[in-house]
């Protein structure tokens, strides 16, 4: 299922249509005039095994996004690992498992991160004991997982969905629902050899991956992976603060270029003023 949401325009004597800008997406007209607001891009970024990297990589996304300019919010699929609580400061609750077991509502579960960046940043993270996390995975919650991204997509320009190897139904109902999904693996034997089978799972789904990235890339080409569309180059490890609120590193430079073909948006470093426009 596709996500695409606009902001709702309430007031009697407006009217909406949706049009395609140059570049196929929608856009907002309100009253015949052109607003500078184009409808939510959500991506899901999908492990192809486990250790793969997708939070790391959805983490920096997101932070490439809010610095230039845009607002984000990252949502945690991955249940098991937690990973994004890590990148959220002071306690966690409500959490994502509770929004989704409807003990609360779905804004107060997003926690606002990286203030100094030019757009607004904020993640809905997991942090949820066993007995928590077994009812958020039970099949009437998990398809509240979809609500929770359409959520997302009228209040933010771009939605991340960190999403682990595609298994149980929260991360069903991730890949479903979002626009497009990229399939990150390491650039090892291991990821070469389970890429088949996650593509499969998505086929399956009907849910197809529009892009792969090689992650933990040695030497600027990946040497199992030479189909991925990017090649991720290995980070420093342990990072909570994310690399990409800074832009003077060829990480960062490579996740400008991976941001702006999956969210089509023009983000590029700008190395002589170690900064990041789009």
């Amino acid at each position: 299922m596709v996500v695409q949401a606009a902001r709702v325009v309430t007031a009697f004597d407006r009217w909406l249509s949706v049009l395609a800008d140059g570049r196929g997406r929608p856009t907002l007209f309100i009253r015949g005039r052109h607003s500078e607001f184009t409808m939510s891009t959500t991506v899901a970024f999908v492990g192809v095994t486990g250790g793969a990297g997708t939070t790391r990589v959805s983490v920096e996304a997101g932070a490439t996004l809010a610095r230039a300019g845009h607002s984000v919010a990252v949502l945690d699929a991955s249940f098991a690992t937690q990973g994004l609580a890590t990148h959220v400061g002071g306690r966690i609750d409500p959490d994502l498992t509770r929004v989704l077991t409807d003990e609360a509502a779905f804004g107060d579960a997003l926690v606002d991160v990286w203030p100094d960046l030019d757009g607004r940043a904020a993640i809905a993270s997991v942090h949820a004991p066993f007995e928590r996390v077994a009812r958020a995975k039970a099949p009437d919650a998990a398809r509240q997982f979809e609500t929770c991204v359409d959520h997302a997509a009228r209040q933010f320009d771009h939605v991340v969905v960190d999403v682990p190897p595609v298994a149980d139904n929260q991360s069903v109902a991730a890949v479903t629902g979002v626009d497009r999904r990229v399939l990150v693996a390491p650039d090892s034997r291991r990821g070469a050899d389970l890429l088949p089978r996650m593509r499969g799972r998505l086929v399956d789904l009907g849910a197809d991956a529009d892009a792969l990235v090689a992650n933990r890339v040695a030497g600027g080409e990946p040497s199992h992976l030479p189909e991925a569309d990017h090649a991720i180059p290995t980070g420093e490890d342990g990072v909570v603060m994310p690399t990409c609120t800074a832009a003077d590193s060829e990480f960062a430079a490579t996740m400008a270029d991976v941001t702006s073909d999956r969210f089509d948006r023009d983000i590029e470093v700008d190395r002589s003023s170690d900064g990041l426009f789009g």
